[in-house]
């Protein structure tokens, strides 16, 4: 039996952790942390701590009693990390990503200029362990914001790091509007847009 559910401050570490192995195999991870993937979870930590549970909006889904997914959104206007917010998690991103730190940062901030400027639900992650992928639990947390952004009449926005992708989220209405490429002949992400329905 699975539950979607909001996130509280005491799931960030097992939802981290679950968020590190669902992208273990991501090539925009990859890049990020080529030589030590083990610290994706640490990433998706300070993701959460900082910038995504301060807006509430971070779903789980459960299954017999574990946590298994996770989709991190951001509402509209909120998408941009603040820069007291950036300054603050400096220190611990130069910890987690080490030499890659500013490299890493520039794709992001080639990422960021790419965001639409329209007023949209942004969603920045989603992720299932590969252990309960293909039960349906990342589609259950899409539908549970997407229901209410079309109610609202709220278009959504996301980047997909994989191309193979791509077709999973034109299921849910989404459509590529770019190509996104990361420096250093870093890999590709396709941002994508979606119309309330």
């Amino acid at each position: 039996m699975s539950e979607v559910r909001d996130v509280t401050a005491a799931d960030a570490d097992p939802l981290a952790a679950v968020l590190g192995r669902a992208f273990a195999g991501d090539p925009v991870w990859q890049w990020m942390f080529p030589r030590r993937p083990e610290r994706m979870g640490s990433m998706f930590a300070s993701m959460l701590r900082h910038a995504h549970l301060p807006n509430g909006l971070t779903e789980l889904a459960e299954r017999d009693g574990r946590i298994v997914a996770g989709a991190m959104w951001d509402p509209p206007g909120r998408w941009r990390v603040p820069l007291a917010t950036q300054l603050r998690q400096l220190p611990g991103l130069m910890r987690i990503l080490g030499g890659r730190t500013f490299t890493v940062l520039r794709g992001l901030g080639e990422v960021e200029r790419e965001h639409p400027i329209e007023p949209h639900w942004y969603l920045a992650v989603l992720g299932t362990d590969p252990r309960a992928q293909g039960l349906g639990l990342g589609s259950a947390l899409l539908r549970s914001r997407l229901t209410r952004c079309d109610e609202r009449r709220f278009p959504a926005y996301l980047e997909s790091s994989k191309e193979s992708n791509v077709p999973y989220y034109e299921r849910f209405g989404f459509r590529v509007t770019g190509e996104i490429r990361l420096p250093g002949d870093g890999p590709r992400l396709w941002p994508m847009w979606r119309n309330p329905q």
